[in-house]
């Protein structure tokens, strides 16, 4: 498994469940299937996905655009839209939540690929700007993470996954899994995706 979870809000199920097969052949997890905007609104207020691909013609009574919105002010989950629309009034309503990527059905999954880690490696930047130092992580941290826990942390933020992390460090899957345990534990969270998100609040002088 990859450790990047990543959530579907589409309201045609066939369509999502292709967009599921695909995301799994890339090597990522699924964090959920969403069909509705009220469902989706209702997850990401107790959940906290990696990345999020977002129809923006959904059943509900809210679009897309509008869970995006949302979001934006509630936390810094990626979103990336996927849809058929491409006028216009759409587009300017999309890009004031500023998407982390716009892909137009109908897509290959090369394109899909391609949006995804370009919006993990951009989210990736926005944290490395925010200059992640030891001495910082440590201050919010209920214990100080060791050398080797800071440098694994600071691999996550730049989006990487576990079996490139035990490429990176030279250490078994099993030793990854138990440093990313500790780091979760010290930062007093339950996810690679909430202790990102963590970080991003203090650092950015914003509230957790």
């Amino acid at each position: 498994m990859s450790n990047i979870s990543i959530l579907i809000i589409e309201d045609e199920v066939i369509i999502a469940q292709d967009i599921a097969d695909q995301i799994q052949s890339l090597g990522y997890d699924i964090a959920g299937i969403i069909h509705n905007s009220e469902k989706a609104i209702d997850y990401l207020s107790f959940n906290t996905p990696d990345l999020v691909l977002c129809d923006i013609r959904i059943k509900g009574d809210k679009d897309g655009i509008d869970i995006a919105a949302m979001n934006q002010n509630h936390q810094q989950v990626p979103f990336i839209f996927l849809t058929s629309l491409s006028d216009r009034s759409t587009l300017d309503r999309a890009k004031k939540t500023l998407p982390y990527g716009y892909i137009v059905k109908p897509f290959t999954e090369r394109d899909l690929l391609s949006a995804i880690e370009i919006a993990l490696y951009k989210h990736a930047v926005e944290l490395e700007k925010l200059s992640i130092t030891k001495e910082k992580v440590d201050q919010i941290a209920s214990s100080p993470l060791t050398v080797k826990e800071y440098e694994i942390l600071m691999d996550i933020a730049r989006g990487l996954n576990n079996n490139q992390l035990t490429k990176t460090h030279f250490i078994s899957i099993n030793t990854v899994k138990y440093h990313v345990r500790h780091i979760l534990q010290k930062m007093e969270v339950e996810s690679r995706a909430k202790l990102l998100y963590k970080i991003f609040r203090v650092l950015s002088g914003k509230n957790v």
